[in-house]
């Protein structure tokens, strides 16, 4: 009986895991390519007001995105036009390198090959739960990037427990100088908690509702 309850139980986190993070992989991190059909996104559209300045007009987005479970979170970044729309925005995000559910649920033991580019959903406005926006002038965001790639080069598996999305998130961040939260929060959570630990009373960023 107790054997047969385990099963259960692992049956049960098993599906949630072949939920969690699960989409279908970009072969490259550019956005506009990737994106077939979908708007530009404006600031307006994440709830935001605040227009580019003349001498800050490139950012990076720490966001989350909702899934089935318990979600995605990764990076955009590039640079807004005088309207505050995206222009060939970049994503950098951890996650298995397959879109068979296999890896995700292995990748809950054992280290599975990893991606480090964009995967559907990311652009998605309705699925976004969380975001943070840091605006950067060109030689900030000319460092950013780099970073960025650096760690991209160097990330080569994902592990649920170890190595996962919030964790390359955080070292993005890190790269900047911020404060990370725990990397086993849920995406939402993570991202709300890295706004809130780094952006202060003015940060450019909010945290949604479920959609639906």
């Amino acid at each position: 009986m107790i054997w047969s309850l385990g099963r259960l139980v692992l049956v049960f986190c098993l599906a949630l895991v072949v939920a969690s993070c699960q989409s279908t992989s970009g072969t490259g991190n550019s956005v506009a390519a990737s994106a077939d059909g979908q708007r530009s996104t404006t600031l307006a559209d994440i709830g935001l007001t605040e227009q580019p300045s003349e001498q800050k007009r490139h950012f990076i987005e720490f966001r989350s995105r909702y899934a089935l479970s318990y979600g995605h979170s990764y990076v955009i970044f590039g640079r807004l036009d005088q309207a505050g729309n995206m222009v060939d925005p970049e994503v950098a995000g951890l996650h298995p390198a397959s879109d068979s559910a296999v890896p995700y649920m292995l990748g809950h033991f054992l280290p599975v090959p990893a991606e480090t580019g964009w995967s559907d959903g990311d652009l998605e406005e309705e699925y976004m739960s969380a975001n943070w926006r840091v605006m950067l002038s060109e030689d900030e965001y000319r460092k950013v990037v780099a970073n960025i790639r650096r760690l991209q080069s160097k990330s080569k598996v994902w592990h649920a427990a170890v190595y996962n999305c919030n964790a390359f998130v955080a070292d993005i961040a890190a790269s900047m100088g911020y404060k990370t939260p725990f990397i086993w929060l849920r995406p939402q959570q993570f991202i709300t908690r890295l706004r809130e630990m780094n952006g202060g009373p003015n940060a450019i960023g909010r945290t949604a509702p479920y959609p639906g």
